[in-house]
This record gives C-alpha cells, sequence and structure tokens, in this order.
C-alpha cells in the first residue's frame, strides 16, 4: 500500500517538474529556528568519515544533528563506506537530508538542472534510509525564485542559517572559538549553525567546545526539523538493498 502512495507521489511530482515552468509557488525559506532556546547545529558536504566521531560527540552531549548530505561531492554516495555513514547517522537519530548532487550553485542552473541536482540525492537518501527528505540546503546559501519554484514542487523547504563558524573558509580554530564566545554572550532565542562533516578540526576542537558552551547556557540541542517544527521527511519506508542502481 506505501508503495502504491509512492508511486502516486512520484508521478504526480514527475508531472509538475516536466510541466512548463510557469510562474509557481515558492518553497520555504529557512535561516532560523522557530522553537524557542533551541540550537540546530548543522553539517554540510558529507557523507565523511569523519561523521561517526560527530555522531558520538552529539550523543555524549544528548544532542540531535542535521546533516545535509551531497550525491558525488567528496565520493559518491552509493560507495558503500558512504552508505553505511548516512545510514548510522540515520538510525542513530540525526535527521538527514539534501546538500545537492554536486554542490553547484543552484541559481546559476536552468530549471531541468535544478532538478537533477535535487531529485538525484533524494532519491539516494530514500534507498539508502529509506526516508524521503523535506529539506534541502542550497549550496553556498545560494537560490533565486527559480530553484524556490523547484524546491516547492518536490514539496522540500530551502534550510540556510544564521551562524556559521567558518570552518571551510579558513577561519582558524582559536577565531571559532571567539566567534562562538561572543554569540554566546548574545544568548540569542535560536540559533541555526552551519559546520561542516569535512572538516578536521571541526570534529576534534570546535563541536567540542561549542557543544560545551550551548549546554551551559541551557539552549536544547535539536535537529533542523524539531526547531521549526516542522516534518524532517516527506514519508519513510524501508531501505532497500544495494543493486545495479546505486552508481554515480
Amino acid at each position: 500500500m506505501l508503495f502504491t502512495k509512492i508511486s502516486v507521489v512520484l508521478a504526480t511530482l514527475a508531472a509538475s517538474v516536466f510541466a512548463a515552468p510557469h510562474k509557481r509557488q515558492l518553497a520555504q525559506v529557512i535561516t532560523t529556528c522557530t522553537e524557542p532556546n533551541t540550537v540546530a547545529l548543522t553539517f554540510d558536504d558529507g557523507p565523511y568519515y569523519y561523521i561517526y566521531d560527530i555522531s558520538r560527540t552529539l550523543a555524549a552531549a544528548n544532542a540531535t544533528g542535521t546533516f545535509f548530505f551531497n550525491g558525488n561531492n567528496y565520493g559518491c554516495i552509493y560507495n558503500a563506506d558512504n552508505a553505511k555513514r548516512i545510514k548510522y547517522a540515520h538510525d542513530h537519530g540525526h535527521q538527514v537530508a539534501s546538500h545537492t548532487w554536486g554542490h553547484k550553485d543552484l541559481a546559476t542552473l536552468t530549471w531541468d538542472e535544478i532538478h537533477d541536482e535535487m531529485w538525484r540525492v533524494e532519491e539516494a537518501l530514500l534507498k539508502i534510509t529509506g526516508a524521503y527528505p523535506a529539506f534541502t540546503r542550497p549550496p553556498f546559501g545560494s537560490y533565486n525564485d527559480l530553484v524556490r519554484q523547484a524546491a516547492a514542487v518536490r514539496g522540500q523547504a530551502l534550510a540556510n542559517w544564521d551562524f556559521e563558524t567558518g570552518d571551510a573558509v579558513g577561519v582558524t580554530v582559536p577565531e571559532q572559538y571567539a566567534k562562538i564566545d561572543e554569540l554566546i554572550a548574545r544568548h540569542p532565542n535560536t540559533i541555526l549553525s552551519l559546520q561542516h562533516e569535512t572538516i578536521a578540526s571541526t570534529m576534534t576542537e570546535v563541536l567540542p567546545y561549542f557543544l560545551q558552551q550551548l549546554q551551559g547556557a541551557g539552549y536544547r540541542l535539536v535537529s533542523v526539523a524539531e526547531c521549526t517544527g516542522l516534518p524532517a521527511y516527506q514519508y519513510v519506508t524501508e531501505p532497500q538493498q544495494p543493486d545495479e542502481t546505486w552508481q554515480c
């Protein structure tokens, strides 16, 4: 019965995607949490081999993370090790979401190219975890109305952020500590942060410090879905077994 429902959803989606792109509804763009006293810690550019340590560090702090995965950025998402990493994060209670297929600037792409970047990673996450994501993070935080229209057709919200440590652009660890200290001193009602799963110092130094400071300030450390009150997934079914379609 569930697979019948999924087939209907996908058929409807396909009809919408390939129709002429007239003016459509615009997807919601999320830049902040809405649930008071929450922090959503998010990690881009995986799956990567630091994910296990990040997950364990989050679990030790009773925190839920959100991982925005690419399909083919630091390696193919269907690679056995990468698929295992994604399933590990999902099965350990973290939210999995899309960071698009190849980490391209969506605002520079055509309608068909945007959908290709979106659907390929959505399909992969569904196959690997059984969960069809409801959130996409556009690479570089870049989007335009065409991207928002495509995301709306696909049932996706676009999730950006209101705080970043700067780990992927060369900000030093002491400088990241200072940014965190300034943030905690301001004590905003909510925080939606950006870090990167692919940076060693994020995993070994900055994340543990960030968690300690956030806990000391009394925040609840939750997923993007929890901090916005929105569903993490459009639907959930059983994960699939690898077959000849699991390739980039």
